[in-house]
């Protein structure tokens, strides 16, 4: 996917419109990672969702856990609490990366929500950083569309494998796979599939917290199953060569 959109200016579904794809990711000397992935997101005057409004902006940040969970069959999931969010690999104690709740910032045409870092096993024990989800609403040079500019930003980020084992290794899977998984979510924007709000912190009385992704378990089952026959097989084979 990745490829696809750096090869092409633009890219059409349905009635919206996908284009100017950014990728910025670098890594400091102490092993601070700053990564951007950005794209502006197309539609067609009275069919966008004002990103850039609390109430839409609280959704989009709902959409991005919940794309989380379901690229990742339901193994990763979120978990909401009052004072944080935590990303856990099927569940507790397999925290990956623990937020703080979201801080918001708006105003008539930009609406920013922030997750700061506490800690995690992704995270090594500087935890100086955060992600955050930037929407800026701009005038389109199409007639008759309206334009907003997406950008997903991770900053100050001290991912544990770079310390433990390789900053080349981190930058080969982890980094990776979040640039992946970001732009997947950038192009599920043009279909305008935002998810209601978890929390409805400006959405009115009447929420309560829920967990994002549920687990399947019979994949997990499946692919244990799976694990298991090969490595039989592979203790027979070494088994019978001797």
């Amino acid at each position: 996917m990745l490829g696809k959109l750096r090869n092409h200016a633009g890219g059409e579904v349905g009635d919206a419109i996908i284009s100017d794809p950014e990728d910025h990711t670098v890594m400091d000397r102490r092993g601070g990672v700053r990564s951007i992935q950005a794209a502006t997101v197309s539609m067609p005057e009275g069919k966008m969702p004002a990103y850039w409004t609390p109430i839409y902006l609280e959704r989009l940040a709902r959409t991005y856990w919940t794309f989380l969970s379901r690229v990742s069959l339901g193994l990763i999931r979120v978990e909401y609490t009052d004072s944080e969010r935590r990303v856990v690999f099927l569940r507790r104690p397999f925290v990956l990366l623990r937020f703080q709740a979201p801080d918001y910032e708006t105003s008539p045409n930009r609406g920013i929500v922030r997750w700061r870092i506490r800690d995690g096993v992704l995270v090594d024990k500087r935890n100086e950083g955060y992600l955050e989800i930037d929407v800026r609403r701009s005038v389109s040079d199409r007639p008759g569309y309206e334009q907003a500019h997406v950008e997903v930003e991770v900053a100050n980020f001290y991912p544990r494998i770079a310390t433990a084992i390789a900053r080349w290794f981190y930058k080969a899977t982890q980094s990776r796979i979040h640039v992946l998984v970001t732009y997947g979510f950038l192009r599920s924007l043009a279909r305008r599939d935002l998810e209601r709000s978890a929390v409805g912190r400006f959405a009115g009385p009447g929420h309560r917290p829920v967990n994002v992704g549920e687990t399947p378990w019979a994949v997990v089952f499946a692919l244990l199953a799976a694990v298991g026959v090969g490595v039989a097989l592979v203790v027979r084979a070494i088994r019978s060569g001797r």
